[in-house]
């Protein structure tokens, strides 16, 4: 039917593979087959996916022909057709055991790894690249480290395979079963997810015990990293785990409390403020405070001697105008204005207000000096403070919000010291600069 994928079987009377175990010599060159972030190893089998149209007349050739090619990595795995360049020196034979066509006219073919053998110099580059070959043998010094290393690594990729879910079960009973220290070498850089540069890196070495010790480290590293990952895993669960066990306890104190018909009263103020406190929209060191002390005052009970202080400093919290801007009306005649009707006399207070509001008017980026009434009790300091508001159009009556706008008014504290002599007595108000 139209559209379906075809799927090939190659065989023939002489198998390639067996040819070459049979220590028959290779060919002296070979098709090449660049391989984008992909490098194959000797005794394993790769699936590849070919979609370029030289590497699919390639395919197409080889599988007309002993069906046998080199596969090689590529350097940049951005560079869509790489020359000889572009490619590195160490690659593996293959051989094409089966070829599937899709209907987008590309090509999947598995492959099975035989020999590594080193490319170049290169005989054609069209309508594919062909390169003469040499075979590149292992150099294996069998001895006491060679054994060491070996059952290291086995015990090694055991552990991470415990760990990892991408990795099958099957596989850790087939690293047990390989007495070949190169085959296992070559096994488990396959399996692996590590960067192309490693694995061409374990490829081009042909010194067994020097493959392992670099492999033994590359399994190092990925198992620290696996743990530290499971690490991490535990901690979130355990923290997701305690979020949930104190949401179940304050959904079953709650439930004990509407049956004992006590707490309502106070968990509706803690909600009360709860939404008061979103609804403010605070700063976030502000909101972290607010909410550290709203769930100390839902644990405490209303008896309780703090209750009050955190109900009281909560309530002023979120009374500050956190997200409220006004814009200052700097027109000097109508603070004039404003001051005369609502204060008699105090001309020497109200000509310096209106000289730091002519300053801030003229250089609004000033910081400027903080405004500071003196004087005792009830002589019009704060209701100076509220005729500046008014004439600035600030709706807050007692504190400016913006450090680097006036007014600033502050009453001081019982029992703090008056910086005039005490011998001084005032009936006005008297205006420092500080």
């Amino acid at each position: 039917m139209e559209g379906t994928p075809v799927l090939e079987v190659v065989e023939s009377q002489l198998d390639a593979e067996d040819a070459i175990r049979a220590n028959q010599p290779l060919p002296d060159a070979l098709p090449v087959l660049p391989l984008r972030e992909t490098v194959t190893f000797p005794e394993t089998l790769t699936p590849l996916a070919v979609g370029q149209e030289r590497s699919i007349k390639l395919v197409d050739d080889v599988l007309g022909a002993n069906r046998m090619l080199a596969m090689v990595a590529a350097r940049d795995p951005e560079d869509e057709e790489p020359g000889p360049d572009g490619l590195y020196e160490v690659g593996v034979v293959g051989i094409v055991a089966r070829m599937l066509k899709v209907p987008d006219g590309t090509l999947r073919i598995l492959v099975q790894g035989t020999q590594r053998v080193r490319l170049g110099p290169y005989v054609a580059e069209e309508p594919y690249l062909v390169a003469r070959i040499a075979e590149v043998p292992d150099v294996i010094d069998e001895g006491p480290e060679l054994e060491a290393l070996t059952r290291n690594v086995q015990r090694t990729f055991s552990e991470i395979i415990e760990q990892i879910p991408y990795l099958p079960e099957e596989l850790q009973l087939a690293v047990a079963n390989i007495d070949d220290a190169s085959a296992l070498c070559y096994l488990i850089a396959g399996a692996l997810r590590i960067s192309t540069e490693e694995k061409q890196a374990l490829l081009d070495e042909v010194d067994v015990a020097a493959r392992l010790r670099r492999l033994s480290q590359i399994l190092a590293r990925e198992l620290e990293v696996v743990q530290l990952g499971s690490q991490i895993q535990s901690q979130v669960q355990s923290e997701v785990d305690k979020g949930q066990r104190e949401f179940f306890l304050r959904q079953q104190l709650k439930a004990i409390q509407d049956e004992l018909g006590e707490g309502d009263e106070q968990q509706a103020e803690v909600n009360e403020l709860r939404q008061r406190v979103e609804e403010a929209e605070l700063p976030e060191q502000a909101l972290k405070a607010a909410e550290r002390e709203l769930s100390r005052l839902e644990k405490l009970p209303p008896a309780a001697a703090e209750h009050g202080v955190i109900r009281s400093y909560l309530e002023w919290l979120v009374e500050l105008p956190w997200s409220k801007w006004t814009e200052d009306n700097l027109d000097i005649a109508h603070a004039r204005e404003v001051l005369d009707a609502d204060h008699y006399d105090l001309e020497k207070v109200k000509d310096r207000i209106l000289e730091y509001l002519a300053v801030r008017k003229l250089k609004p980026d000033s910081p400027g000096p903080i405004l500071c009434f003196v004087g005792p009790p009830g002589v019009g300091k704060t209701s100076l403070g509220r005729s500046i508001a008014k004439a600035l159009g600030r709706w807050g009556p007692r504190r400016g919000r913006d450090p680097r706008s006036p007014p600033h008014l502050h009453r001081r504290p019982a029992g703090h010291h008056h910086p005039r002599p005490a011998r001084c007595r005032l009936a006005q108000p008297r205006l420092h600069d500080r």
